[in-house]
Parts: structure tokens; sequence; C-alpha cells
């Protein structure tokens, strides 16, 4: 073996060619990002743009290095040691690192596009969920084939220029044209330094680098996310899932479990009842009904609209007509609202976890930890509903395998599980069944059944792929085209997607109206969204149009004055809600949440608080009242998840 500085020197010499190629390229996807998406971005002049971009290079060097460390390893060491000098296993390498990032790149303009967000820790909730159906969907909805093929070609194209490039000989005979021993030490010295300036985001040390928790440096959104190139944002989800799984999330503080535990128990009715107990979770969650605020009702309806977000059902967006007819429940005397109400999370599972067994999101789905299926929550509502007389079904417009939700709801007490699986229907998607054959058999089963039941039905419809047939359901298309601000009228995705949000609505209105006509004043009905955070026309919403889900209750004996804007809470609430609605008086239950009737103020999810006077981001900064109901409903759901009914803290 013949350990040349010849080689060597050529070797390292494409390295540095490899870094710079990559580095170029990056901030020239980042430039396209931007051009390509900057409708998302505020009121944003050059200088915000350039610093962004500024900053951007930084984080991209970073980024660049990687590939740059894996050649190195694994081509130029060997080379060196074997005396070659030829790029195959650069390019090898190099074709990998581009095709995945090409893919995120085009993959970065869908995920936008739904999120308002570069890729963050929401990609790796799909490690949970319905892995066949979010494959299905994404070629029917995203194109993944013909995205991929795309891809490829254009993978090919950038390794065929980057070989090109690395054949230019200007550096190698710059490095090779050193004999003397201090040339080649210094050249070695200089890689190391670079290797630590390229480490640190064009800085030598952590105190003065940037990487993704103190990137945001402009003053609009977009562009702080425009600065994480596909991959640092990436590994920016990868970093906080990782602090999810080990209960690192704001709000967490398992070492003060005691204190919360008192805390609660001082603010439900556990200590004036004499019931606290500071060893266990649950003794300090009861709370005593004050009397039954309706007569009691033989069917009791929770209705919960996939992607059913609030701001169709405002007024100032109500000549789009996507919600009319919960719009029309909305507006009768025995109906009442409340504008301020917050999903549990951003995805469907966490509003079952919440209306299921009562506790608020921690990102660590109940449904899928041990402790769920050891025994029941005592905030898990259909015990607490069947202590009062009632049956329990859980209905779902898609399968029973996702996300464990039959095993999960049956664990969790109640009676019966019925879903798309149980059936042969004749229309549906990957997720699931159309809405309306769901609905259509859940009215024949609810007509039929004269037992004092409760069910929670969960849609799924209004979902990608978006497959309904709209046509079918006469859908008003082009009335709604019309309506729309004209840089969307020609955008049929999104004229379908809104024509599902209408679909639901639809769906709800006729089952409400089929079961009022054959069973008037015995019913009573619940409508909320699992979620919103998707499809609003603007670019930019508010935060309240972003995030805020619809809170409807409506029934025979339901007044206005049940719900108002003075209150504000979340799917954490609704259980104590119900019961303190239909309970009588002295009728003891458990809830983290405290019921709207009663007080509630706060209402947040993974990512945004409200109450009725303000709303904005969980960050650190938001009021006092706010910081300690997350904490409080944060850091008992993770011990009551992962520890159990105790407040015992792990060594």
């Amino acid at each position: 073996m013949l350990l040349s500085w010849r080689v060597f020197s050529y070797n390292l010499a494409q390295d540095f060619k490899l870094i710079v190629f990559t580095w170029i390229y990056l901030n020239v996807l980042r430039l396209i990002s931007i051009a390509g998406m900057k409708s998302y971005a505020g009121d944003i002049g050059v200088s915000d743009i350039m610093l962004a971009l500024g900053y951007g290079a930084r984080m991209s060097l970073k980024t660049a290095g990687v590939l740059m460390l894996f050649s190195f390893v694994f081509a130029t060491l060997p080379n060196f040691l074997r005396g070659r000098t030829d790029n195959r296993l650069r390019l090898y390498l190099a074709a990998v690192y581009f095709f995945i990032t090409n893919f995120l790149f085009v993959a970065g303009f869908f995920y936008y596009k739904e999120f308002h967000t570069n890729f963050n820790e929401i990609m790796f909730n799909a490690l949970n969920d319905d892995v066949t159906a979010l494959f299905y969907t994404f070629i029917q909805q995203y194109h993944l084939i013909e995205g991929t093929i795309g891809v490829a070609i254009l993978t090919f194209a950038v390794i065929y220029i980057l070989r090109r490039f690395l054949n230019r000989t200007w550096l190698q005979k710059s490095l090779s044209c050193g004999g003397k021993w201090y040339f080649r030490v210094g050249v070695i010295v200089f890689t190391l330094v670079f290797a630590l300036f390229t480490r640190f985001g064009a800085s030598f040390s952590y105190a003065k680098s940037i990487h993704w928790e103190n990137c945001a440096k402009t003053k609009d959104a977009f562009l702080n996310e425009m600065i994480l190139d596909n991959m640092q944002a990436v590994y920016r989800g990868y970093s906080i899932k990782k602090r999810i799984d080990n209960g690192v999330i704001y709000g967490v503080n398992k070492d003060k479990i005691r204190f919360y535990a008192e805390k609660a128990a001082n603010e439900s009715d556990a200590a004036k009842l004499g019931k606290a107990d500071l060893t266990q979770i649950d003794a300090n969650l009861v709370y005593q009904a004050q009397g039954n605020i309706i007569a009691p009702k033989r069917h009791i309806f929770i209705l919960i609209g996939e992607s059913f977000a609030q701001w169709p059902l405002l007024d100032k967006y109500a000549d789009l007509g996507l919600g009319e007819n919960m719009r029309a429940v909305m507006q009768k005397e025995n109906a009442a609202y409340t504008h301020n109400f917050m999903p549990n999370a951003s995805f469907t599972p966490m509003a079952v976890n919440a209306i299921v067994c009562g506790l608020s999101d921690v990102d660590i789905y109940p449904n899928h930890q041990l402790e769920s299926y050891r025994q029941v929550y005592a905030t898990a509502l259909a015990p607490q509903l069947k202590k009062l007389g009632y049956k329990t079904q859980f209905w779902y417009s898609g399968f029973s395998g996702w996300e464990r939700i039959e095993d999960f709801a049956l664990a969790q007490g109640f009676d019966e599980f019925h879903c798309a699986s149980d059936y042969r229907y004749p229309s549906g998607n990957v997720w699931g069944s159309d809405d309306r054959f769901i609905f259509e058999r859940l009215q024949e089963n609810a007509a039929n059944n004269s037992e004092p039941t409760v069910y929670v039905v969960l849609s799924v419809s209004n979902h990608a792929p978006y497959s309904v047939d709209l046509a079918r359901e006469n859908f008003p298309k082009e009335e709604l085209r019309a309506k729309l601000p004209s840089e969307l009228q020609n955008d049929e995705d999104f004229l379908n997607r809104l024509g599902h949000y209408w679909y639901t609505d639809k769906i709800f209105g006729e089952f409400i109206n089929n079961m009022e006509a054959k069973q008037p004043q015995e019913n009573l009905f619940i409508i909320t969204g699992d979620h919103a955070d998707r499809g609003n026309i603007e670019k930019q919403p508010s935060l309240f149009d972003r995030y805020t889900v619809p809170f409807i209750i409506y029934g025979g004996g339901v007044k206005k004055d049940i719900l108002s804007d003075d209150m504000a809470g979340g799917h954490v609430n609704l259980g104590a809600t119900l019961l303190e609605l239909i309970a009588p008086k002295g009728f003891e239950y458990y809830s983290l949440g405290k019921s709207l009737t009663r007080g509630a103020n706060v209402g947040f999810n993974d990512g945004v608080w409200l109450t009725p006077e303000a709303m904005g981001r969980i960050d650190g900064t938001e009021p006092q009242q706010v910081k300690e109901v997350i904490e409080m409903y944060r850091t008992i759901s993770w011990q009551r998840t992962m520890r159990g009914n105790t407040t015992a803290v792990d060594e």
C-alpha cells in the first residue's frame, strides 16, 4: 500500500468542490422555494429576504457539510488507502444525497400548503398512522409516482453537472503542487478548521452558531421557515419528536406532579369533598354535578367532523355557502354555541383521545400506550355515561384498525364499535367509506334503538384524497368558484377540497334533520371538528381562523345562554360539559377539563392557546393563567398515561 500526497490531495480537493457545489445548490433551492411560495409571506421587503438568505446560507453550509463528511469517510479515505483517484464512490453518495434533497424540495411545497410550515415533528406522526392508506393517498392526491420519476430525472441532471464540475482540475493542481511538509500540514489544519467552521454554520463556536432553535431571525414567519433548508427542517422535526418521546415537551414538568395534583384538587371539587389524595392522580379530578341543565335525552350524538374547521361557519365567510346546515342549526332557539373552542391538537387521533379518555395531548398517543389497555381512565367518557344509564357506541366512517381505534374505544368502556369494516359500502377510498353510507347505517341503528344511548361519531370523507362524487351530491361548484379570490378560482384541487367540507356539513345537516323528524325532542347533538389548520382561503389566516373548531350543542331544552363567547375550552372540556348538561345534582364524575358551564376559560392545542379575550402561540410568553392551565393539564396527562394512577416520580 503506497500512501501518496497526490492521491490524498486529489480526493480532498474533490470533497471541497463537492461542498461548494452542494452549498450553492441548496441556496438555489431556497431561492426557488421563496419565489414559488411568496404568497405565504407577509409585509416583507428586500432587506428581509436578504436577511433570510444570509442566515439560510449559513444553515445550508451545515447541511452541505454532511455530504462532505460522508464523502471524506467513505470515498477519500478508502481511495487514499488504495491509491485511487476516481469519483465513483463520491458520485454514488452524492446521487443518494441529492435524490433525498430533491424529493424533500418537491414535497416541501405540498407540506407548506397543507401545514403552513416547513417540515416539523408532525411528519413523524405518520409512523403511527395507517401507512398503507397514506401511501395510496400520496399516490392519488399528491402524485407520488409522477413526482418520484421527476425527482429521479432532476437528480440525474444534477449528478451529470456535478460530475463535470468535479472533473475540473484547478483545485487539485493547487493542492498537489505543494511539496513542502509545512504546506501539507497547512492544508490539513485548514481542513480541520473549515470542518469546525462548517459544523457551527459559518462560526467557530456554539455560542455564535446557527441551528433550528435560534434561526428565526426575520420578522416574517414564512421567511423564518425558509431559513431552514428541507433537511434541516426534517432534523428539527426529528429532534422535537425525540424530546416529546422522552417527555420533554413544553408544559410537562414531571418532577412537579404532586404540585399539579394538588392544584387540580383545588380547582375541581375534590378538595371541597375531602377526596383529594396526593399519592394518586384520579382522586384529585372529582367534580360534583350542579344539576342537569336539560332533561335527559334518549339519544345523544357527538358528531366529530374530519378537518371540520370553524372558519367556514363564521359570518364573514357565510356567503361561500360551505357551512349552511350547521349555521342553520346554530341559529335555532334551542341551540347554543361558542366561538372559543380549540381542538386537542393538529391531528385526528389526538381529538379521539381527548373525547374518549379525557386527557390533554402531549404527543404520546394514549391509543398506543399499554396503560390505556390495562384499565379504563377515570376521566374516560363512556364509563361515566353508563353510570347515568346510557349505552355507548362509537361509529367511524373509516376502518377499525386505524390507530387501533376499535381496540382503544372498547378498552375505554364503549359497549359497541361500528365502522366501514363492518359493511360492504358502495363508494369510498383507502381511508374508509363515504360518510353518507355510515350515517345512513347510524340512522337505522338509532331509529330502532329504544335504549338511552350516546353515539360518538367520527367522519372521514373531508380528507385526502377527497374522492366523494360531489357532482352526485349537487355541490354548487361554479357558484363557489365565482365567490373565491381570483387566484383560487382556477385551483380545481382546492375547490374539490372545499367541496368536501361542504359535503360534511350537508351530511351532518341531513342526519340531524332526519333524526329530529323521527324522534323529535328525544335527541341531543354536540357538533365539533377533530382539528382545523387546513384549507383556509387566505395564505396567512389569523390564528383564530386557522386553528379553532366549532362547538355546537343542539336539542330540546337547550338555551342560547348555555354557551357564550365569555368562555373558552377545547376537547378536554367536552365530556365535563356534557355531564353537567344531563347529570343530576350531586352526581360525581372525573374530568381533567372543567365544564364550559362552570367557568372554563382557556383552550389550547399543541401550539396555540385561546381565552375569551386573546389568542397566541405557546412559546413561553403566554399569560400566567394560560401557562398554569397548560402545565397542569399536560403534566397530569403525561403522568397518567406513562406512569399510571400515581404521583410517584421515577428516579
